[in-house]
């Protein structure tokens, strides 16, 4: 199974994805964490790893080895066969050098790149990386890869989604948030790719939580579940520390039975 977690900038993206690698992780999966998005530096440490893992994007021969690929690309046009920066057809988390996957416990964190300076140019290497590594990558059935997204809807033009299962949209208590979400809907199925529907996240109140369904009712955005506005993680992340809340973990636990059951519903509010 891989799930794609999809969101604004400041949706809670990255803490939806560690609650749900934890979760995934206690029920008995191996879990693999990709994280694609360019700009987050903070997954790693959320995860509990003291070190982020080498980016994949040094494995393939940095971001000009990508950018040539794709200029190459451009050059033959339509006669071009498909683009690869990966030499393997498929690709397994155990196959990887150990250095380029952090590793505890049947949990697996690895980073495509990121952005380090100024005037370094556009993200889109990590994005055709992205979608290549997604593609390829082959999982047991009781493994799983959990996405960490980059913020907005770019990724789509790219086709990341169309090489997992299921796409699941953030939603903070903001309009802006909501119409993102509506959007990534729109160009998940647009691009072939299933979207599994809503979490609600950093709700902190049951008037909140009914507004922010209700807004998402009226597009017809499924919602799978809640994850409410707990002190401790923002505590947690303030001082870098690992994400722990039990409450929260609690609600990611009936927003995973969701998940794996393919049921969610147009007014979910859980408080």
């Amino acid at each position: 199974m891989k799930v794609s977690v999809c969101g604004k900038g400041g949706s809670g993206k990255s803490t939806v994805v560690v609650l749900l690698a934890h979760e995934l992780h206690q029920r008995g999966w191996r879990v693999l964490v990709a994280d694609s998005d360019e700009s987050n530096a903070c997954l790693h440490w959320m995860l509990g790893f003291e070190n982020p893992p080498r980016p994949l994007l040094e494995l393939v021969g940095g971001k000009k080895n990508v950018q040539r690929e794709m200029r190459s690309g451009f050059d033959w046009g339509e006669d071009k066969p498909e683009m690869s920066v990966l030499a393997s057809p498929q690709v397994r988390a155990a196959d990887l050098p150990q250095e380029y996957v952090s590793e505890r416990d049947g949990l697996r964190l690895v980073a495509v790149g990121k952005i380090h300076q100024a005037l370094e140019g556009c993200a889109c290497p990590m994005g055709v990386l992205s979608r290549e590594f997604l593609k390829k990558l082959r999982l047991e059935a009781t493994e799983a890869a959990v996405v960490d997204m980059e913020a907005g809807i770019e990724h789509f033009g790219r086709g990341v989604e169309t090489s997992v299962d299921a796409v699941v949209g953030v939603v903070e208590p903001s309009l802006e948030s909501v119409l993102l979400t509506e959007r990534v809907r729109q160009v998940a199925l647009g691009s072939g790719a299933k979207f599994a529907g809503a979490i609600l996240n950093k709700v902190a109140s049951k008037d909140l939580a009914t507004g922010l369904a209700d807004q998402l009712k009226a597009r017809q955005i499924p919602v799978l579940g809640t994850v409410h506005h707990h002190d401790e993680i923002v505590r947690s992340c303030l001082a870098g520390n690992v994400l722990d809340s039990t409450t929260a973990q609690k609600e990611m636990s009936s927003i995973l039975d969701a998940l794996l059951a393919g049921e969610p519903t147009l007014a979910r509010v859980d408080m």
